[in-house]
């Protein structure tokens, strides 16, 4: 079950980040190593493809070094055409900015992906956009995620997403995401089984997974197991190892060992 729930997060986020429209996403800041086409309507000698210096500044024909970081593409914009009309250069100037490449604005996307590494935001997507730019959620990977945020102090911020939640509420708007987060997709939780069932092993802990579904993932009983004195080995808070005895609707956890034994009879 969690599996078709992490294949269908990834179709879904496939299809939405076809559908996120620049107009609903604030634009992002230019930053350092950001790559920009800067044309000049009707002067194409001022046409350049350039970068973001390490200072935040772009060398631009009769005007020299212009600070254009920090700012958004359409506030650059009017900051080279205001400095050509002033300096008398070009009157009236329409400029456009195209961004190339948004170096400067990347988030990271680790653990349980099909295709981890650093991608850059070039609007502000959501985390549902930058997983689909991951190739989804892996087979592996669990239904909730968590998003590192470094603060201005230096400080870092967690913040765990369960995605399933977010999809049935339809609050995606709420993952945006900024350049230098950090997506992480943590493994699916597991449980153990053993003693008299037909596949003892390790299986994938569904969502609300009673000790009694863990049985059907173990294929049920042996002829000689029995549903009596189920046992569940599972570690407290403290980490101590208790022993517990449950019942069939009893809810696993994760990490949680199910043991069953043979019946006497």
């Amino acid at each position: 079950m969690m599996k078709q729930i992490s294949m269908w997060l990834t179709a879904l986020a496939l299809t939405l980040v076809g559908f996120m429209g620049a107009a609903q996403a604030q634009e992002l800041p230019l930053g350092t190593a950001d790559v920009l086409k800067i044309t000049v309507y009707n002067n194409p000698d001022l046409t350049i493809e350039t970068k973001i210096s390490g200072g935040g500044f772009i060398t631009f024909p009769l005007l020299g070094q212009v600070a254009l970081a920090g700012l958004p593409a359409a506030a650059a914009e009017k900051k080279i055409a205001d400095l050509l009309d002033a300096g008398g250069f070009v009157k009236k100037p329409q400029v456009n900015i195209i961004v190339q490449q948004m170096a400067s604005q990347q988030v990271s996307v680790l653990g349980q992906v099909n295709r981890p590494g650093r991608f850059p935001i070039d609007a502000s997507r959501n985390a549902l956009d930058v997983l689909a730019l991951a190739g989804g959620v892996g087979s592996e990977g669990g239904d909730s995620i968590t998003v590192l945020r470094k603060k201005k102090n230096g400080d870092t911020t967690k913040e765990i997403i369960d995605l399933v939640e977010v999809v049935r509420s339809g609050k995606i708007n709420e993952l945006d995401l900024n350049g230098g987060d950090v997506v992480y997709v943590e493994r699916a939780p597991r449980f153990y089984i053993y003693g008299e069932v037909q596949r003892p092993g390790l299986f994938r802990l569904e969502r609300n997974m009673t000790v009694l579904q863990g049985l059907a993932a173990g294929g049920g009983l042996t002829a000689r197991g029995t549903e009596r004195g189920l046992r569940v080995k599972r570690r407290d808070a403290a980490g101590k190892l208790q022993t517990l005895d449950v019942q069939q609707d009893d809810l696993l956890r994760p990490d949680d060992v199910v043991y069953v034994k043979e019946s006497l009879f």
